[in-house]
């Protein structure tokens, strides 16, 4: 339960006491929502999405950072995934010595 659903509960100073009492007040309110459990079949997506995220984030990264130290030998390489990749695989082949 998020912590700003029980604070309209405290009474007064915070203290463990004081925060279990507001908890167990707020737990007995009709109107309190709660989390629901997710199945292992829901958190095997959200693991997957996660992971899905995780890599496109990395490979854009890996792509600006390469992007940005051939941009200081005076190469503009375009936006974008596909072009960059192609800009590259050029680079490399004109330039072998890049891809070592």
């Amino acid at each position: 339960m998020p912590p700003a659903y029980v604070k309209p509960y405290v009474k007064r100073g915070k203290n463990d006491a004081v925060d279990a009492a507001a908890i167990c007040e707020a737990v007995t309110r009709p109107t309190m929502r709660f989390v629901v459990m997710k199945s292992a079949e829901q958190q095997a997506a959200l693991s997957l999405h996660w992971t899905s995220n995780l890599l496109v984030k990395q490979r854009t990264q890996l792509v600006n950072m390469i992007r940005g130290l051939l941009s200081e030998f005076g190469m503009d390489i375009p936006e974008g995934l596909e072009r960059a990749l192609r800009a590259f695989q050029v680079l490399t082949e004109a330039y072998p010595a890049f891809a070592k």
